[in-house]
């Protein structure tokens, strides 16, 4: 029995639960964000991030993973530029850790320090961050596809509703990551090598997506 062409609809809640709460570059990217730069800016990653997801939500629906494995040079290109897109937000993270790193406790600087290149542009970059991924494309595809009923007469209904699912899940746990960060920054504000440990911790997992995604394949 299926819920609007959803099969075992629980199952995929806690799937989707467990998934939503995997470290990825989204999580990671905001939560960088709101800590360095507060709150505000933390929503509009996540809005970019939102914005990314409902794109690759919609280019799964339309077969995008498909057209990935008949054209492998497509899926090439885009898998080397997302993985030089996360590599180089994570050598920005952990210059900027350096750069924290190298400058003394309770020493008060007069000029503001200009903002780096990856924190400058929340949105934009949460967005290309979500997008240049398309081993999502195809995990999306292959985790909904378990879950909507092959004989339901409007398969874009449980599509839609696995959908909201994920995103309402996504939205909640991207906003709890936004007030973790703010809290963060009020932490770290006075301490800037512990602040400089932690972004050079996030520099790295950002290289870290950016290697896997460098290796993955269409299996």
């Amino acid at each position: 029995m299926s819920f609007y062409g959803v099969t075992d609809l629980w199952t995929y809640v806690i799937g989707a639960f467990g998934i939503i709460l995997l470290p990825g570059p989204n999580s990671m990217f905001v939560l960088s964000v709101a800590t360095a730069r507060g709150v505000k800016a933390g929503y509009q990653g996540a809005f970019g991030v939102f914005v990314g997801d409902t794109v690759l939500l919609a280019f799964t629906a339309l077969g995008a993973a498909g057209l990935l494995r008949t054209y492998p040079a497509l899926f090439m290109a885009v898998k080397v530029a997302g993985a030089a897109y996360l590599s180089w937000v994570g050598l920005n993270l952990i210059w900027s850790a350096w750069i924290k790193w190298r400058s003394r406790e309770g020493v008060s600087v007069s000029v503001e320090p200009e903002m780096p290149a990856h924190l400058a542009h929340p949105f934009k970059r949460a967005l290309v961050i979500s997008l240049l991924n398309p081993k999502a494309i195809l995990f999306l595809l292959s985790f909904f596809v378990q879950f909507i009923d092959a004989s339901y007469a409007t398969p874009a209904i449980p599509f839609l509703i696995l959908s909201v699912i994920l995103m309402v899940f996504s939205a909640l746990y991207l906003f709890a990551l936004i007030f973790a960060g703010a809290r963060l920054a009020e932490v770290f504000g006075r301490r800037k090598r512990l602040s400089a440990g932690l972004t050079s911790a996030v520099g790295g997992l950002f290289m870290w997506f950016g290697a896997k995604l460098a290796t993955a394949n269409l299996n």
